[in-house]
Formats: structure tokens, C-alpha cells, sequence
């Protein structure tokens, strides 16, 4: 078991540790970018209220109800959907990164990959915008991941190359390579083009800071 990890039912043996549920919703497709790039598969991901990228799911209380209920009950409130989830569906406990050097919670994620087909998701995605409770609050929106990668580095690259909420993006590589939705030479490379990404990004926010910091010296 990697580092970090914990059966399921060391995870539920925990005292005094949170617990959080997210799935990954994903679906193969015969769709083309352009009429000439290969979509391939669908993966669902959401913008998060504080920016970040995530997973659907969220906070679930083991003392009260199953992971998977618990699970089930935040989906349904943020894709507007009632989506069965199972055992089966359930991939890895780990002990989540701490929010800052300071924090003392202990939180426990519990991963899940559900294969749906495409149609299915093309509901989940009319559903989240049209009635999910937590349309425009908590999730600003529903995001797939392109797995493609165009020239000049865009797509899957410039994706990977977001900030993630916790272990979110290390959870989507995971997947990619366990369930064969990208070649592992293809994810190295997209990998390596987003370094250079934040690289490019970290000049781009310096030089964003400059314009603020001057203008401030004018009011």
C-alpha cells in the first residue's frame, strides 16, 4: 500500500478524523475536436467556489451514514442528479494533504471512479446547470478534461497546469494511467509542458503585481 493510503477500514476506524468522498465521472466518446482530434473519453471535473479544481463530492459523517450514501447525497446537490454510488466504485482512502503548515485536522478522502456512458453524462452536465442546488455557490460549474494535446503544448498541458484543490490533480493522473485513458508517454510529456506553463504563468502574475503596485501609487 502506498504511503499515505489506509484500507477502508482502517479509514473508518479513525477517531477524530473528517472524512470526504469525490468521484470521478468519466465515459468513452467517439467525439472530434475540430472534426480531426479524437476526444476519446470524457472525464467530469468542477470549478470549486474558491477557485480551485476539483472532483464532485464533499464532507461525508461515517457515524451517520455509508461513505457511499454520504456520497450520493453531495452529489445530488451539486449535479442536481440522484447517481448511484457503490463499493465497487470505490478506489483509495489516503490521508489528505493539511490545508497550511499549521493545521492540525486530520482529513481522510476516499476516492471513487464511476464509468458512465455518454449520454449519462451529457445529463449530469444539463443537470448540474439547470438544477443542482449548488449551481453558482459552491460549484461555479462543470468542466471536462481535454485529453488531447493540440500543438503547441494546449490542451491536456495547459489543463494539468491549473491549481487543484488537495491531492485532485494527483487523483486524475492516477486515473489516466490506471484506466488507460492516456498513454503514460503522452501524460509524461503534458506533465513536463505544464512546468513550463507555470513558469511562464509565474512571470505573468509578476509582472500583473507590477501593474497593481503601480497603480496603487496613484490613489
Amino acid at each position: 500500500m502506498a504511503s499515505g493510503q489506509l484500507s477502508r477500514a482502517e479509514a473508518l476506524a479513525c477517531s477524530g478524523c473528517r472524512h470526504a468522498c469525490h468521484v470521478m465521472l468519466y465515459a468513452d466518446t467517439k467525439a472530434q475536436l475540430f472534426g480531426r482530434i479524437p476526444i476519446k473519453h470524457i472525464i467530469l471535473m468542477q470549478m470549486r467556489f474558491d477557485g480551485l479544481l476539483g472532483f464532485p463530492g464533499g464532507l461525508v459523517n461515517p457515524s451517520e451514514e455509508t461513505l457511499e450514501s454520504g456520497l450520493s447525497r453531495e452529489l445530488s446537490e451539486e449535479l442536481g442528479l440522484a447517481l448511484p454510488i457503490s463499493v465497487e466504485d470505490h478506489v483509495d482512502s489516503c490521508y489528505a494533504p493539511p490545508s497550511s503548515p499549521s493545521s492540525s485536522s486530520r482529513l481522510i478522502t476516499h476516492f471513487y471512479v464511476k464509468k458512465m456512458d455518454e449520454e449519462q453524462i451529457r445529463e449530469v452536465e444539463r443537470a448540474a446547470a439547470s438544477t443542482a442546488a449548488d449551481h453558482g455557490l459552491e460549484v461555479l460549474g462543470m468542466v471536462r478534461v481535454p485529453l488531447y494535446t493540440m500543438k503547441g503544448g494546449g490542451g491536456l498541458a495547459s489543463f494539468l497546469s491549473h491549481s487543484f484543490i488537495g491531492n485532485a490533480r494527483s487523483q486524475l493522473v492516477h486515473s489516466m494511467l490506471r484506466l488507460n485513458l492516456v498513454a503514460p508517454g503522452e501524460l509524461h510529456k503534458a506533465l513536463t509542458h505544464s512546468l513550463k506553463t507555470h513558469a511562464h504563468t509565474k512571470q505573468d502574475l509578476q509582472a500583473a503585481l507590477a501593474l497593481t503596485q503601480g497603480l496603487r501609487k496613484q490613489f
